[in-house]
């Protein structure tokens, strides 16, 4: 049965466009995509994200149960901090990409929507000790605001994420008991998620709206479309596309979150990977000629198929079409001419380092 967040009132007033998603009806725009993108890229904009997925491990020795499942080091994490981490097979496929929220004895973990059960199963059939997993999906809403004018909404309602650093969080009672708000986001852009209880959400979302009324700037609700296409700038991989089982975070260009020092489940695969080299390699490009890249297409060089698009998309902020995909390591070199096979019609792309547009984080 597809689920509905607290909010699904909400976007059907607001004649959102609702799609499936993870089991969840979402709004996949309420205008356009390219106009709610650079609305997040210009002012603010205000995202229901409710269907991703809360779990909690706690109990005694927790931090040392979950540093045995991922691959960054949660125990070296300070209480407020946060961590992006993976949880991996044992031969290295991505389980998942998570946060790992550090309390004062207790993780509180995001996990995709798709993956939440998967996770949950996961880890609760491989902690080992006292420490123990609880699924907080239905009873946690999650609003985030993102966009350079976000702070000035949420300060106002909360004056000390003025002093939230990024990837750092505090817990507070303004949005109901046991909010969290973190400084974070999926977009490139300053903002805040708010995790809040699931009978807060209306009267959050409502009063975030009002807050920028008063304040004067323009808060724009957000789908996930624009949520895709600002990711997307920034080449943060999406679960499913990007990232999955039979990718490992050597070949996703994640290693900076494995953390070797520390036994976790994959390390020896990941080790070995490293001493024998990665096959296929996750890159970046611009596409030169006409044509929107999409998951699936193949990617060619020198008319032999040497990998696959994994996302794809039109970017708002360039005006270019982007996207990522699969190539052996020998053609990740920016600068690298490759072609797209987009509907039988061969299209240049040339290979780019680092994100499409430039972060705009408050470190």
């Amino acid at each position: 049965m597809t689920k509905h967040t607290p909010l699904y009132n909400n976007h059907l007033a607001l004649g959102a466009k609702m799609v499936p998603f993870a089991g969840w009806e979402m709004p996949l725009f309420y205008k356009t995509i390219t106009y709610e993108h650079e609305a997040v890229r210009t002012k603010a904009g205000i995202f229901d994200l409710t269907h991703m997925g809360e779990l909690r491990i706690f109990g005694k020795n927790c931090e040392l149960e979950l540093a045995q499942l991922t691959t960054n080091d949660p125990a070296r994490l300070l209480p407020g901090r946060i961590q992006y981490s993976l949880l991996c097979r044992p031969n290295g496929g991505i389980i998942d990409d998570i946060l790992a929220y550090r309390l004062e004895d207790e993780f509180f973990l995001v996990v995709n929507a798709a993956n939440t059960t998967k996770d949950y199963e996961w880890i609760k059939s491989h902690l080992k000790g006292t420490a123990q997993v609880e699924n907080l999906t239905d009873s946690k809403a999650l609003i985030a605001i993102q966009g350079p004018e976000s702070e000035k909404i949420v300060a106002k309602l909360e004056p000390a994420v003025l002093k939230l650093k990024y990837y750092s969080f505090l817990e507070t009672n303004a949005f109901g008991p046991g909010t969290i708000i973190s400084r974070t986001g999926y977009t490139g852009e300053d903002g805040f998620e708010l995790y809040i209880p699931w009978e807060q959400a209306i009267k959050t979302w409502n009063s975030l709206e009002e807050t920028a009324r008063v304040k004067q700037v323009k808060l724009i609700p957000i789908g996930l479309g624009a949520r895709d296409t600002l990711r997307l700038e920034m080449r943060y991989p999406l679960y499913g596309n990007d990232i999955d089982d039979e990718t490992t975070p050597l070949e996703a260009n994640l290693e900076w979150v494995v953390k070797f020092n520390h036994q976790f489940i994959g390390k020896e695969s990941l080790l070995e990977q490293k001493r024998t080299g990665i096959k296929k390699c996750l890159v970046g490009f611009i596409v030169i000629d006409r044509g929107i890249p999409r998951q699936g297409y193949p990617i060619v060089y020198h008319e032999e198929s040497v990998g696959m698009v994994t996302s794809g998309t039109f970017s708002p902020s360039l005006k270019k079409n982007i996207g990522m995909g699969y190539v052996s390591p020998s053609l990740a070199k920016p600068g690298t001419i490759v072609e797209l096979l987009i509907r039988e019609k061969k299209v240049r792309a040339e290979i780019i380092e680092g994100p499409f547009v430039s972060p705009k984080i408050k470190k």
